[in-house]
C-alpha cells in the first residue's frame, strides 16, 4: 500500500485547508486510516482517524485540540481520505502524515497501530 498526502500550504490564522491522502490497493474500504502531525522538536501526535467495522459501523475520532474544527472523511470510490481543517491556528503548524492499516484495529490514536505511512505534507499557519 502506498499513501500520497497532499494539500498542505501556508495560510493565515482562521483560514482553512483540505488535505488529501490518495491510497493504492484494491481493499481501500477495509483500511483503518488516520492523520497524524509532527511539529519541529515534538513527537508525532494523533489528529483524527476513521474506522469502519461490520459490527459497529463507521467511527471517527479526533484529538481534543482539533475537535470541532477538523473533519476526517473518505471517498472509497476514489481511494482517498481527506482532512478538512477549518479555523486554523498557529499551533496547527506541523507536517501532517496520513497512515493506514489493514482491517479494523484499535487503538486508532497510536502511531504504532499503523503499518503504512505517507510522506507528509507541510501545513504552516501564520498569526
Amino acid at each position: 500500500v502506498q499513501l500520497q498526502a497532499s494539500g498542505g500550504g501556508l495560510v493565515q490564522a482562521g483560514e482553512s485547508l483540505r488535505l488529501s491522502c490518495a491510497a493504492s490497493g484494491r481493499t481501500f474500504s477495509s483500511y483503518t486510516m488516520g492523520w497524524f502531525r509532527q511539529a519541529p522538536g515534538k513527537e508525532r501526535e494523533f489528529v483524527a482517524s476513521w474506522k469502519d467495522s461490520r459490527w459497529s459501523g463507521i467511527s471517527t475520532y479526533y484529538a481534543d485540540s482539533v475537535k470541532g474544527r477538523f473533519t476526517i472523511s473518505r471517498d472509497n470510490a476514489k481511494n482517498t481520505m481527506y482532512l478538512q481543517m477549518n479555523s486554523l491556528k498557529p499551533d496547527d503548524t506541523a507536517v501532517y502524515y496520513c497512515a493506514a492499516v489493514d482491517g479494523t484495529v484499535t487503538p486508532t490514536t497510536t502511531p504504532s497501530t499503523y503499518k503504512y505511512w505517507g510522506q507528509g505534507t507541510q501545513v504552516t499557519v501564520s498569526s
